[in-house]
């Protein structure tokens, strides 16, 4: 059973730093999500979908596995799914492998969606990130996240 003591306290730098990295992730994802909503009508959560259908094979990933790929919850990837199955952006098929499982597959018009799309997000991340970060800065950042990733990626809450 964990104590009060067993908590380990941030110092005030540590304080800081951690509540400039809330904020800032906060502002940066909130305003490359509303870019994206302007000029392509894509939330960022269905731009990194596309991401993920455009670099697999035949533009087609496994319902589960694309909800894995984005850390979304599968009712929730299968919400954005259909929604963008409504726009004709993806569709929906039996898997290729095995017939059993549900496949999303980037249509071709979701194909040039997320083309145009993809210069509107670069375009925001380097101009809200990448051009103010040194790149040292930025190369501790990426070491940090990457660490963070791989020890909750391995856990299960």
């Amino acid at each position: 059973m964990e104590t009060v003591t067993d908590t380990p306290w941030l110092s005030t730098e540590q304080q800081r730093i951690w509540r400039s990295f809330l904020g800032g992730t906060t502002v940066l994802m909130d305003r490359l999500d509303r870019d994206l909503r302007a000029a392509h009508g894509l939330s960022m959560p269905e731009y990194e979908i596309l991401v993920r259908l455009s670099e697999s094979p035949d533009r087609s990933i496994r319902m589960a596995e694309l909800a894995d790929a984005v850390s979304h919850s599968r009712s929730r990837v299968t919400h954005t799914i259909a929604r963008l199955e409504r726009e004709g952006i993806v569709r929906r098929g039996q898997c290729s492998d095995d017939g059993r499982g549900v496949s999303a597959i980037l249509t071709d018009h979701g194909f040039s969606i997320l083309e145009a799309a993809a210069h509107t997000h670069v375009r925001g991340v380097h101009g809200y990130l990448i051009e103010n970060a040194d790149p040292a800065d930025l190369a501790a950042v990426g070491r940090v996240m990457q660490k963070v990733q791989e020890q909750l990626n391995g856990r299960k809450f």
